[in-house]
């Protein structure tokens, strides 16, 4: 007979699976259920992750019930009413009214309650996934000697379900880490009439936003204006030039809106040609008219001997060529290019008295400032431009150009494409132009277009055509009327309008304050804010008086429309920055996002992040501005840190993925 073994004590982690006791903690749960009771600020933050089906014991769960339902009603939860609550024969089975004062005792602190809630939810969830698979073994057993094993696919796939449903309590509905999710609509309403029922019939005749016609008749109204037209704002002064950029995907007519809007600036083009044939005809004929007086004058002193004479030659033929000098010929009229170098956009505005304009319905402008030609960025007229600087331009083999007050007019009808790029040439930002253009995204309408739309009255289109006509031609001959030595004319605003400025000066500040301020991120765009409305205001003020807009001040209501259109470009320009990524923080956001995605990780440390993204975050601190944007979207939350007794090194925060970021990231 064989000599039995000796029994012998088994721990618990050589346990069975299906012996060992469920996960749990008892402590945890009284700690919670004390601080709740002590606490309603602890009560608000617990309820948001536990429902009490997270005790493992039943009389914590019933004691939970309990204080729950006296907050609903307002009512004090301490441990006299809860005990009241339960009743006396439930609260025996509870440990009694001694109890429910011993889980306050327990507590030293409130401020760890959102700790041991988190812990109680992840043992809870550990005791579904041990309850799960021990119905899956069951499921296995019983279906063993089952030949159709449909039916058992489909009892696994309901228990694994319960599993893998996402658990959204104490979640916010994540927001997309985009600056304005929603953009507004451009304020058609805020043009002058005959602008806004133009651009908006062509809008409608179109099936285009109202956005492209919209920018675009200011862009027109810019060209009319720029360099003949300056606005004092007070303390400083205002070219009315602007840079407009509108951003559509392929499909969306645009060219069709952009030879609309700009056909009158073509006909205006063409009369003042004609008109400056008969001076350009003459300048010719005097031209060389001078041309051979200074060859004559110039042969008469070279070939006479007689010293007196030989000096009274030489004077005349100073003068003669003095008088070839000063006898220019005027370039033939020229208000806009869809597509010019830095080079040739530069002698446009020599030639044009510092007045040019482009306006294209595509982008190449700045595939140009960017290099494509020259193989290195060059946009400094473009800086200039936008500014009314003086430019002073000397190059090699060739006569140096000299501009007082150079004002560029950009009006341009892209791709998404083109604006994604724009963040790939550094310098754009660096140097200011991305903080020049006025923004705008608008939303397509690829799918929804009428087929039937509504046609543009005759009228307004003749109105249309007739008005920016004469204001082109009217303003572009502004200096003949003032006089040419009195430069461009000076705008000026009513003294409500005025005080209507240093209200815009004084709110705008606050915008940029780091942390707090919604274009903090984007000062460089930001800082020309209220230098945008004042100008698009002088636009407003000008089309609305087509005869003698120069010589009224602009009142308090054109200001007013001229601040609607600036907030529209302000939502704008914060979804072109999103998209440009010219926010670091929200890129830095988007790579953590794109990260926790790929790895399908729930809950990670900075040293989690550093070990996989360490090209891109030179330390842990660099992490911060990402993680506040994501916490601040609702796409992850810090995990308290666990209590401690007040030695050694804390430890490391610690943050949760909300339970939706993969199905949001399909």
């Amino acid at each position: 007979m064989t000599k039995p073994s000796p029994l012998r004590l088994i721990a618990d982690d050589q346990a069975d699976d299906f012996t060992r006791a469920m996960p749990h903690n008892i402590e945890a749960e009284q700690c919670v259920l004390g601080a709740v009771m002590l606490s309603p600020r602890a009560l608000d933050e617990v309820r948001e992750l536990l429902d009490g089906s997270e005790f493992y014991r039943p009389a914590h769960s019933r004691v939970w019930q309990a204080i729950t339902a006296l907050a609903d009603r307002d009512a004090p939860c301490d441990p006299l009413a809860v005990g009241a609550e339960i009743g006396t024969r439930d609260l025996a089975k509870a440990g009694g009214a001694p109890y429910l004062h011993t889980l306050i005792t327990t507590v030293p602190t409130t401020t760890n309650a959102t700790y041991y809630a988190h812990m109680l939810r992840d043992l809870a969830y550990a005791r579904q996934v041990i309850e799960t698979g021990t119905r899956l073994v069951q499921l296995g057993h019983e279906h063993a000697d089952d030949s159709a094993t449909s039916n058992l696919r489909a009892l696994v796939t309901a228990q694994a379900t319960t599993l893998t449903t996402a658990d959204t309590r104490g979640w916010p509905d994540p927001t997309p880490l985009s600056a304005t999710p929603e953009l507004p609509e451009f304020p058609i309403y805020a043009l002058p009439p005959w602008v806004g029922e133009y651009a908006a019939g062509l809008a409608e005749i179109t099936q285009t936003p109202p956005d492209l016609a919209g920018c675009l008749a200011l862009a027109v109204l810019a060209v009319a204006a720029g360099g003949n037209v300056w606005v004092n704002a007070g303390a400083w002064s205002e070219p009315t030039n602007l840079f407009t950029l509108i951003v559509l995907p392929p499909g969306n007519r645009k060219s069709e809106v952009y030879k609309a809007m700009t056909a009158p600036i073509k006909t205006a083009e063409k009369l003042l040609i004609e008109q400056a044939q008969p001076r350009i005809a003459e300048a010719i004929i005097s031209r060389r008219i001078a041309e051979a007086d200074a060859e004559r004058t110039e042969k008469a002193a070279t070939e006479t001997t007689d010293v007196i004479r030989q000096a009274e030659a030489l004077t005349e033929a100073a003068d003669a060529r003095m008088r070839l000098d000063a006898a220019t010929v005027p370039a033939e009229p020229s208000l806009f290019s869809d597509d010019a170098t830095v080079e040739r956009l530069t002698s446009h505005l020599a030639e044009q008295n510092g007045r040019f304009a482009v306006l294209s319905p595509e982008g190449e402008i700045f595939s140009i400032a960017a290099g494509r030609y020259s193989g290195a960025p060059n946009f400094a007229v473009l800086k200039s431009g936008h500014a009314g600087e003086e430019m002073r331009i000397d190059r090699m083999g060739r006569p140096a150009e000299r501009i007082d007050a150079a004002t560029i007019t950009l009006g341009i009808c892209t791709q998404p494409g083109v604006l994604t790029r724009l963040g790939e040439t550094p310098q754009f930002r660096e140097q200011g132009l991305l903080g020049r253009l006025l923004y705008s995204v608008p939303k397509s309408l690829l799918g929804y277009r009428k087929e039937r739309p509504e046609p543009i009255a005759e009228a307004v289109s003749r109105i249309y055509t007739a008005n920016l006509t004469a204001l082109v031609l009217s303003l572009h001959d502004l200096n003949d009327t003032t006089g040419a030595e009195s430069g461009p004319a000076n705008l000026t605003f009513t003294p409500d309008a005025q005080d209507a400025i240093v209200e815009l000066l004084a709110a705008t500040e606050p915008r940029f304050r780091p942390g707090t301020g919604d274009l903090a991120h984007m000062t460089d765009w930001g800082g020309k804010l209220v230098g945008a409305v004042v100008r698009i205001a002088a636009l407003l003020h000008l089309a609305e008086h087509l005869r003698d807009g120069w010589y009224r001040p602009v009142d308090l209501a054109t200001f007013a429309n001229a601040q609607i259109i600036g907030e529209y470009f302000v939502a704008h320009a914060q979804a072109a920055y999103d998209t440009i990524g010219a926010d670091p923080a929200v890129a830095d956001a988007r790579a953590l996002l794109d990260w926790a995605r790929n790895t399908a990780t729930n809950r990670f440390t900075a040293r989690d992040v550093m070990r996989s993204l360490k090209h891109r975050f030179a330390k842990v601190t660099d992490l911060d501005p990402g993680l506040r944007v994501l916490e601040s979207h609702g796409w992850v939350r810090r995990i308290p840190a666990p209590p401690t007794n007040g030695r050694g090194r804390p430890a490391a925060p610690a943050y949760e993925l909300h339970p939706n970021t993969a199905e949001a990231g399909r």
